[in-house]
Parts: structure tokens; C-alpha cells; sequence
């Protein structure tokens, strides 16, 4: 492989360089330009040093993001929230009940710090990889893949390998979050309805499904924007009234454990890692900011953003079980009062969480249909209607699963340890190993590898223990 291809020129062609911009210049000024022109000037100074600077090997990939639609910092951190704060928080009293008080508020800190710090390896590796490639960005499979081929040998056999695993996760995820909202919106209208509807939980579903496939129909997400906002602007007031209700009583220790069973601490792991963790849109919402050098600044959007969710989980895993204690179910929304307010938000949250499906779906749909179904059909003159035909599918399958265990919590930790204890966790640990192996000394990476193994160590013992307890009580609670 030549060294151009590795990113590195000779200062000959440097030389070159400045010689063609001069040559520019020269050609200008014979057309009548005059030399103190500073505005030309300016530019021709700045184009010339970028050029040079790429040539010697200093790509900067911000500069080179094109986006059409760029965001700021602020709009950024709101689509941060808004990809995190949804049917997870919800969820979070149980996972408090499950853990224990003490145990829930410090544990749910410290899984944040780690989620934290494992998305800050994942969007330093993929900055020093697309420098290294002269990319502007990479996806999280790219990155992966770009990664376990510069790392130790063992590694680069895989890294293809690595990209279908990924997507595998993501898909796994993004289903096994549609599932999780099947079985919200169909648990809360049948809790708001019961006493005007005397229809079961799986009738619900059923009644849900047609509206589900139409909506998930939509191919251009622009048509969707509108609902969405109105969705986030419900779903913010829902969550006003259910801290309203909790706060109604003073707070009640009695009979709220500081520690719960051991047994169930997995389910916690399961459920928090469900709720805080939004690394499928971390890296699409760095790519497309205006200054996405602010994103993982330390006061940056990154910090900011999951502080400021991490806080309002532990607030609301924290009150919610001190409000109902053992009483409390796998939403808390199902245990609002037999009250018209209460019956409104849960209504109102079914129907936002209903708009969100078809977003979630939206990425199932992207990998499978773009990376691996799609491909086949690009001939067909059918092609549109074999879209529509996996989309119905996918729709049917999350719904399949959903009828089958309609289990919220469950759920929730389920796919929480089994696709994000990976994703978030190990991968980012072992992408930053494999970015670095060959451009850091013997001690520092000593250190690295220590701290990225344990990262990697606790991901799978997250993956294999909580996987198999949720399993397990699923099994328990359905023979």
C-alpha cells in the first residue's frame, strides 16, 4: 500500500502545491486584480494552507462535513433528550425497586459515568480514523470496521465480520425497542379505557396493529416531523403531571428497601442501560452540527445532555419507588390514580409513543432494507412493493413478540442487557484499543488495554447475566 493511500505525502509535493497556488495568484493579478485586495487575498491564504495542510497529512474531517441542514448545539441537545427520555425513564421505578434505593441511585450514576465516558471513546476513535482516512465522517459499523483493521492481527480478520455484528445489535435494539412500545401503548390505553372498554391487554394490540403498519408506511420522515413535535411537546407534559402525582404525598420510607435482591440486580443493569443509553443516534447527531468540535468538549453537548438525563432518572427512579414501593409496575404510568388527569396522560403518552414507533422502526427498516434486503431487488421492477412488504413484516414481528410477552419490564431489561450492555459498552472499549494499538508507547498502552478489557469484561458479564435472568423470569412468568 502506498503512502498516499496511508495519508502521508512527501514535502515535494507540498512544494508543488504552493507552487500551483502561486501560479493561481499571478494569474489573477494579470486580469487586473490589485495585490492589497484583501478579501481575495484572505481567501487565497486560507485555501492555500488548508490544501498544504491536507497534502502533508493533517486532515481536519470537521472542516470537510458538508450538511445541509446543520444543527447547533442547542437543537442538538434537544434531540439528545428527546432520544432519551421516553418509555426508559418510565421504567425506572421498577428498576429502583429492583435494586434498592441506595443501591438504584448510586448504581444508575455510576452505569451513566460509564455510558458517558464509552461514547467519548467512540466519537474520539472515529475522529482519529476519519483524520487518519481523510473522511469527513463514519457510521458506528464503519468505525468498527475502520478500527479492528488497524489494531492488533488477530483483530483484522474480523473486521468485516464486524460490521454485520453491529448492525445485528442495532437491529436487535431497534425491534426490541418497538416491542417494548407495542406493549406501553397497549398496557396504558387499556388501563385508561378498562372501565368504559372491558377488553383484555392482547385485544388492544390487536386493535393497534393496522393503525401500527400505516404508520410505519411512511417512507420520508419529513412527513412525520409535525407529529413528532407534537409528540415531544405531550410527552414533556406527561411527565409535569407524573411528578405532580408523585409529589402529591409526602414521601414514605416505610417499607422501601435501601437494598433489594441480589437476584434482580441484574434487571436494574438491564433497564437503566435500556433507559439511558442512546448510542444508535449519538454519532448521526455529532455528523450533522454545525461545531461538532463543542459536541464532547468537557462543557459540551455530550456532558451537558447526560448529566442532565442521568439526574432526572435517578429523580424519577428514586421518588417513584419511595411513591408506591412495592406496588410499583413496569411503567409508572400504571400506577397514576383511577383519575380522569391521569387517565388523559396515559392516552396521550400511548399516542406519542405510537408517532415514535414508526422513528425507531425507521432505522430497523434502514439497515435491513438498505444493507441487506434492498440489494436484491434492485432490479425488480417491484422494488417499492417489496419495501412495503418487509416494512409490514418487521411491523408483524415486533407484534408477534410483543402478544406473546406482554411484560414491559421484561422487555425493557431484556433488550437493555442483551443489544446495549455490547453497543455501549464493550465495542466503544474495544474500537478505541484497536484505534490506537500501533500510535501509542509500551506503558500507555499497558494502561489501555487494562481499562478497555475491564470496560469489555463488564459489557459481557452485563450481556450474559442479564440476559439469562430476564430470560428466566420471562420463562417463569409465562409456564
Amino acid at each position: 500500500m502506498s503512502h498516499d493511500n496511508l495519508g502521508f505525502t512527501s514535502s515535494t509535493n507540498a512544494v508543488d502545491s504552493k507552487n500551483r497556488f502561486s501560479s493561481t495568484a499571478d494569474t489573477r493579478n494579470s486580469y487586473g486584480l490589485k495585490e492589497n485586495a484583501n478579501v481575495y487575498v484572505v481567501e487565497l491564504e486560507d485555501k492555500k494552507k488548508k490544501y498544504i495542510k491536507e497534502l502533508e497529512g493533517d486532515y481536519e474531517p470537521y472542516e470537510h462535513r458538508e450538511v445541509q441542514h446543520a444543527t447547533t448545539n442547542s437543537e442538538t441537545l434537544f434531540h439528545l433528550l428527546k432520544g432519551s427520555l421516553g418509555t426508559g425513564i418510565l421504567a425506572m421505578p421498577k428498576a429502583f425497586y429492583d435494586a434498592g434505593y441506595v443501591v438504584g441511585f448510586v448504581g444508575t450514576f455510576v452505569i451513566g459515568l460509564l455510558c458517558t465516558y464509552c461514547i467519548h471513546l467512540l466519537i474520539k476513535s472515529e475522529y482519529e480514523l476519519c483524520r487518519r482516512r481523510k473522511v469527513p465522517a463514519l457510521s458506528y459499523p464503519a468505525t468498527a470496521e475502520a478500527a479492528l483493521n488497524e489494531g492488533p492481527l488477530i483483530f483484522r480478520k474480523f473486521s468485516k465480520a464486524s460490521v454485520h455484528v453491529i448492525n445485528v445489535f442495532l437491529l436487535i435494539y431497534q425491534l426490541g425497542t418497538c416491542c417494548v412500545y407495542v406493549v406501553f401503548i397497549a398496557t396504558n390505553l387499556h388501563s385508561a379505557l378498562s372501565n368504559y372498554v372491558d377488553i383484555g391487554v392482547k385485544m388492544y394490540m390487536l386493535i393497534i396493529l393496522l393503525p401500527l403498519i400505516l404508520i410505519n408506511w411512511v417512507r420520508n420522515l419529513k412527513f412525520l416531523a409535525p407529529f413528532s413535535i407534537i409528540a415531544n411537546v405531550i410527552t414533556f407534559i406527561s411527565f409535569g403531571i407524573i411528578v405532580y402525582y408523585i409529589f402529591r404525598e409526602v414521601p414514605n420510607f416505610e417499607n422501601r428497601a435501601p437494598i433489594g435482591q441480589v437476584q434482580n440486580f441484574p434487571l436494574f443493569f438491564g433497564t437503566v442501560l435500556f433507559a439511558l443509553e442512546a448510542i444508535g443516534v449519538i454519532m448521526p447527531l455529532e455528523n450533522e452540527m454545525k461545531s461538532p468540535k463543542s459536541f464532547a468538549s468537557t462543557c459540551g453537548v455530550l456532558n451537558i445532555g447526560m448529566f442532565t438525563i442521568v439526574f432526572l432518572y435517578m429523580g424519577m427512579g428514586f421518588f417513584g419507588y419511595i411513591c408506591y414501593g412495592d406496588n410499583i409496575k413496569g411503567s409508572i404510568t400504571l400506577n397514576l390514580p383511577d383519575e380522569i388527569l391521569a387517565k388523559v396522560v396515559q392516552i396521550l403518552l400511548a399516542l406519542a409513543i405510537y408517532v415514535t414507533h414508526a422513528l425507531q422502526n425507521y432505522v430497523a427498516v434502514d439497515i435491513s432494507w438498505n444493507d441487506y434486503v434492498g440489494p436484491m431487488f434492485e432490479k425488480n421492477p417491484r422494488k417499492i412493493v417489496w419495501e412495503y412488504v418487509m416494512r409490514t413484516f418487521l411491523v408483524l414481528l415486533t407484534f408477534s413478540l410483543a402478544v406473546a410477552i406482554p411484560e414491559l419490564e421484561l422487555f425493557i431489561s431484556l433488550f437493555g442487557a442483551l443489544c446495549l450492555s455490547a453497543l455501549g459498552l464493550a465495542f466503544p472499549a474495544i474500537i478505541q484499543t484497536c484505534t490506537y494499538w500501533s500510535v501509542i508507547g509500551r506503558n500507555e498502552k499497558i494502561l489501555m488495554v487494562a481499562k478497555n478489557a475491564s470496560l469489555v469484561a463488564f459489557g459481557m458479564l452485563g450481556l450474559i447475566v442479564g440476559t439469562y435472568t430476564s430470560l428466566r423470569k420471562i420463562i417463569e412468568t409465562f409456564s
